[in-house]
């Protein structure tokens, strides 16, 4: 060994700082028992390095959501900072109504006529079986031909003629009664016109009045309008005779009622004045008619005034029904031939005449 590395060695050993370092590395890391208890107190001169706790780990994120509700939301309330609904929004939500509900009537109409040209309309009024040797005169049907904003007042008026059907046919067995409880001409009389006019009234009343008011409503024709009225009223006034009761008249009531009355308190007989209380009955009945008649004319005027038919319109239809009705015009080229050949046969003749006269002339 040279000198100069033999004295570096002798002074690294007797340094004291050396030799203290040396000392307390090789002493700390014989002494380190890593499962003995950490609150033991080390011994002097002894130094621990503290351990880096570990990081901490952050939790997974989840994305919010919310959760749904089963509540339902309250009630909707106008409050009073909201503007009501004015007149003139009112009045143009009428209008609209009215304007779908016509379209809708257009619409209908118009399916109806393309559906009458590929399928023909069968009869179903009155309803009968069709084993009866009589079939069906007239095809009715409220949904069908009326308009809906109508088709409650032309029901109402078939619903009429049925209670006045019933009238005439409760009557024609009370004036039997009457006739077998009082007997004599008069009463018999009254029976067998009861009889004629439950077999006349029923269908003429439904043919003459009901029929053009159906046929009014469903073509808004002035002239069958025109034609309902004039009938109808006619018919108020018969009603209103036959609520009277007088027996040439056909039909039992007030008066015929009384005088039945009348003579079964005379006779002391009680089924005398029972019929004739029944008698009363029917006559008010007909009055019941005679009232709901004249109510329902008013309302059906009342309709037909804002319809803007006219009796120049009425006018109009009837020439132009009459002008294109099929028997109107074969009976007018009928007549026509008729007078051009009339005319040609008395040209002729008259020519032949002069003929045979200038002949014997000569």
């Amino acid at each position: 060994m040279e000198p100069s590395q033999a004295f570096e060695s002798y002074w690294w050993q007797k340094d004291p700082s050396v030799t203290e370092a040396t000392a307390n590395t090789r002493g700390g890391l014989e002494e380190f028992n890593p499962f003995e208890d950490t609150n033991k107190q080390q011994t002097p001169g002894s130094k621990t390095t503290p351990v880096a706790a570990p990081l901490p780990v952050k939790p997974q994120q989840q994305p919010a959501v919310m959760a749904p509700t089963s509540e339902l939301p309250p009630a909707y309330t106008q409050s009073a900072a909201q503007p009501a609904v004015t007149e003139g929004a009112a009045e143009l939500q009428r209008r609209q109504e009215e304007l779908e509900r016509k379209a809708a009537e257009l619409t209908r109409r118009e399916q109806q006529m393309r559906s009458a040209q590929y399928n023909t309309r069968e009869n179903n009024w009155p309803p009968l079986p069709k084993w009866f040797p009589l079939q069906p005169c007239f095809f009715q049907d409220f949904a069908v031909d009326i308009p809906l904003e109508f088709q409650k007042v032309v029901k109402l008026g078939y619903y009429l003629w049925i209670a006045y059907w019933l009238v005439l046919f409760i009557n024609l067995w009370m004036s039997l009664a009457y006739f077998a409880g009082i007997g004599g001409s008069g009463a018999g009389l009254c029976f067998g016109l009861a009889i004629l006019f439950m077999v006349l009234h029923t269908p003429f009343s439904f043919v003459c009045w009901f029929r053009p008011l159906y046929k009014a409503f469903r073509s808004d024709s002035s002239f069958n309008f025109f034609l309902f009225f004039f009938i109808f009223f006619f018919q108020f006034m018969v009603t209103v005779v036959q609520a009277i009761g007088i027996d040439q008249f056909g039909t039992v009531g007030i008066i015929n009622g009384l005088s039945m009355i009348g003579a079964g308190s005379k006779g002391d007989s009680n089924s005398g004045m029972v019929v004739g209380g029944l008698m009363l009955m029917i006559g008010i009945m007909f009055g019941i008619v005679a009232v709901l008649d004249l109510l329902y004319l008013f309302k059906v005027h009342a309709l037909y005034r804002g319809t803007g038919a006219s009796f120049s319109k009425a006018q109009e239809e009837f020439a132009k029904g009459v002008v294109t009705n099929p028997g109107v015009q074969t009976a007018t080229r009928q007549a026509a031939a008729s007078a051009v050949s009339g005319a040609t046969t008395s040209m002729f003749s008259s020519g032949g005449g002069g003929a045979a006269a200038g002949n014997n002339r000569m």
